[in-house]
């Protein structure tokens, strides 16, 4: 998964290897990604700067769908349809997102194996400094279909 991350990152969206995230836990529960603070990806307060949340929420959030797909042998089409997104403090440190939802995106996984139709549900990702503090929470509505 690692590999694959580094090669969406190089080849299909460029952002992901502008913020240079970290893959620290994939299973089938719970997916961990790390965003280092650093110049790449603060803001003019010193803080991470939102796009660069955002784009460790979509990691943490989407990466259980290729899981799912790489274990199955399947290729999916997945994108967001919708993200909600709260900041509670600044990130003044690297930030860790956080998504406990993998058995959520294996069922829609395995609806849109059965279907073959394009399946929507939201997923939750929480964003923590390296104190463990709550810096921002995600919800985003993952879409998945496996094509045939």
């Amino acid at each position: 998964m690692r590999r694959l991350l580094w090669m969406m990152g190089v080849f299909k969206i460029p952002m992901i290897a502008y913020v240079r995230p970290k893959l620290m836990l994939l299973d089938e529960n719970c997916s961990q990604v790390r965003i280092k603070l650093k110049r790449r990806t603060k803001n003019h307060l010193k803080s991470m700067y939102f796009g660069s949340l955002a784009v460790g929420a979509d990691i943490a959030a989407g990466l259980h769908a290729f899981y799912f797909a790489e274990e199955s042998g399947v290729k999916v089409s997945f994108a967001f349809k919708a993200v909600k997104a709260e900041f509670v403090k600044r990130a003044t440190t690297d930030v860790y997102f956080n998504s406990d939802e993998g058995q959520l995106v294996k069922q829609v996984f395995d609806e849109a194996m059965e279907t073959k139709e394009r399946v929507n549900k939201w997923v939750k990702v929480e964003a923590k400094n390296t104190d463990g503090e709550v810096v921002a929470t995600f919800d985003m509505e993952i879409s998945v279909k496996v094509k045939s």
